[in-house]
């Protein structure tokens, strides 16, 4: 950090958010906008400061009844809300009796509370998490895209706001129809409050201080909210760009939109009738999409999308399983995936398991299918140090494929690794010491009880009850069981014990701009022996005799910060090892209820009573629905939607 010129303290640039705690008086309120402010600031509070509008029924149902004028909707159109927010306008277009709405948004926490009132009320309504510059829709899918609520114009760039507007383009019908409803920029940039304060409830209040940025393009708001006992409870910052009717009109042109209107402009009155900020004044803007249906939509009705399922070898030995073979249960669940792939209409699919004419079957098929789906996490030869040799050789054929390529293996094949990534990005991870395999003594620089663990490993290889140690003399025996049992003598990790709770999280798709955030899950000790260590080890996946056995996973109950925390930090890792299509992250809330990273997980277990499998159960998504998920995600990554 770099410290001011006229000040002692540290100057704290691009912060976003600030919470329990504020930044004081400040010069220039754009340099303290991060860029991707919109990736956090949705939250509960947002409920709270913008709660007399976002909150209000009576608005909503004003705004649904002025949209239905406007745009002649007919019950049986398939409707998209883009940056839909907890779902408050589509939750009235259902109570009217509309069944095709879809509604996307960036914020885990809105989607997340929009999906649960939606199971309240049994609503269709299908809720996705996502970044509306990538969106994981099929070509020509919608008749209307709204944007509400003045949800344009969040991005740092221009350009940003374009690709929005390509991509609701491409998912818009022939015909179809984009309505935004949008702030009057023109209006906001002479009569915008510098400063105001309020009252949001009986304890909270909001100071708001405004500016316009240096370019005068967007308005810049910081927030502090306060509590009357607990203080400070955020200072945040966001910028939001002034759109006039000119501006909208030239963009929506470069997007190739047609027939721009501006059917209607309106004041906004909310109860408590103080600073209505952006939503003080708006208009909504009409456009309408002239095309030829797609050549890939014509395609898809005669022709099936070919896929290749690359598996371990089951003639071949398997060192991380009990018995080192592939048994009736590894059969009956590849038999499974096989049942539920094959009944996916608009796919042809054929299966690879032979490794020893691994080569030859991948350049036969080369040129003939659409892409792979590498479900081999086995490894080549089912080699789980040669994982990462099967993406690459996929790459080397320019075959495309599913999930994560060969680097981000081999980086999250090395928890040491990871977890200095992680440390370098102030992503929290357990302490932790590194244990050579010559060294004969451990002296640990933090307190027992620890786990030991192999470093370099997936599927809690090596990691049992007697990886536990509560003094030096258990953690001598633990690192020798490990080498004993298991054969392993690479480094092993010795990790402090965390006594939180066990989580997972899964997304499917992309990080940053396409995929869907799963609900966090738990493991459930409850029926674990008091005297056993609380871990899901080997024993927990892969012996039916064991108190492990027993665990089972739960819907985390978490408060919405941590959550938030989990979201956040998995998003950003993943980015940076780039995992793609399907990744899981494993996490431990350490004595204070805070989460630290502990493995991540890409190309994770895609059977049907795998971690992923339980947590899209959780969201109401099938094994059938997780799998066609990743493949969609996949035809998104890779351009074939």
């Amino acid at each position: 950090m770099k410290l001011s010129k006229n000040s002692n303290k540290p100057k704290i640039k691009n912060i976003g958010t600030i919470a329990n705690g504020s930044l004081g008086p400040l010069v220039s309120l754009e340099e303290h906008v991060h860029p991707d402010w919109w990736a956090q600031i949705f939250n509960s509070l947002y409920l709270k400061t913008d709660g007399d509008i976002v909150n209000d029924s009576l608005i909503t149902l004003n705004e649904i009844n002025e949209i239905e004028k406007i745009l002649g909707l007919e019950q049986e159109l398939k409707i998209l809300d883009l940056c839909c927010g907890q779902g408050r306008h589509l939750f009235d277009l259902a109570r009217r009796g509309y069944e095709n709405l879809e509604g996307l948004d960036r914020s885990n926490y809105l989607i997340q509370k929009a999906k649960k009132l939606s199971r309240q009320e049994s609503l269709k309504i299908g809720f996705k998490e996502g970044d509306a510059r990538n969106l994981p829709y099929l070509t020509d899918s919608f008749d209307v895209v709204l944007i509400l609520g003045n949800s344009f114009g969040y991005f740092e760039t221009l350009q940003d706001d374009l690709r929005v507007l390509n991509e609701v383009f491409r998912v818009l019908k022939p015909w179809g129809r984009l309505l935004i409803d949008l702030a009057d920029g023109e209006f906001l940039k002479k009569q915008f409050q510098p400063r105001s304060w309020e009252w949001i409830d009986n304890k909270l209040f909001v100071c708001r201080e405004r500016s316009l940025s240096i370019d005068e393009d967007r308005l810049v708001t910081r927030e502090v909210v306060s509590h009357i006992n607990k203080g400070v409870v955020a200072d945040q910052f966001y910028a939001e760009r002034l759109y006039t009717p000119e501006k909208l009109t030239h963009i929506l042109k470069k997007a190739k939109f047609r027939k721009i209107t501006f059917p209607l402009s309106f004041s906004t009155d909310s109860k408590r009738g103080q600073d209505l900020g952006m939503m003080q004044r708006r208009i909504m803007t009409l456009a309408h999409v002239k095309k030829e249906w797609s050549e890939s939509k014509q395609k898809q009705n005669f022709q099936r999308r070919r896929i290749a399922v690359l598996l371990g070898d089951p003639k071949k030995p398997d060192l991380l399983k009990p018995d080192k073979i592939f048994d009736d249960d590894d059969f009956y669940t590849i038999d499974r995936m096989k049942a539920v792939l094959n009944g996916l209409q608009g796919f042809h699919f054929s299966y690879i398991n032979n490794h020893d004419r691994l080569i030859e079957d991948l350049k036969r098929i080369s040129g003939n299918i659409d892409f792979v789906i590498n479900f081999c996490d086995e490894g080549y030869g089912n080699s789980p140090q040669q994982e990462l040799h099967v993406p690459a050789l996929l790459d080397m054929l320019k075959v495309p494929y599913s999930g994560s390529g060969p680097q981000c293996l081999a980086y999250c094949y090395d928890k040491s690794l990871v977890r200095g990534i992680a440390n370098e990005m102030n992503i929290p991870t357990p302490r932790a010491q590194l244990v050579k395999s010559k060294d004969s003594r451990v002296e640990l620089s933090f307190d027992f009880p620890v786990l030991a663990k192999p470093n370099f490993g997936d599927s809690s290889f090596g990691i049992t009850q007697h990886s536990y140690a509560r003094n030096p003399e258990e953690l001598i025996d633990a690192i020798q069981d490990i080498r004993e049992k298991f054969g392993y003598e690479k480094p092993i990790l010795v990790e402090e014990f965390l006594v939180g709770k066990d989580l997972s999280f899964g997304i499917i798709g992309t990080p940053p701009s396409s995929y869907i955030a799963l609900p966090i899950v738990e493991e459930d000790y409850s029926k674990l022996p008091p005297k056993l260590p609380q871990i899901c080890g080997y024993e927990a996946k892969w012996r039916p005799d064991s108190p492990y056995w027993n665990i089972k996973s739960k819907l985390a109950n978490l408060p919405e910060n941590i959550e938030q925390k989990i979201v956040a930090w998995s998003i950003q890792i993943a980015e940076r090892l780039e995992c793609r299509d399907y990744t899981r992250f494993d996490w431990r809330l350490d004595g204070i209820g805070e989460p630290r990273l502990l493995e991540v997980n890409p190309n994770p277990g895609w059977c049907w009573d795998g971690h992923l499998a339980k947590m899209a159960k959780f969201a109401n998504l099938s094994y059938e629905g997780m799998l066609r998920a990743i493949i969609n995600a996949v035809e998104k990554r890779l351009g074939l939607i």
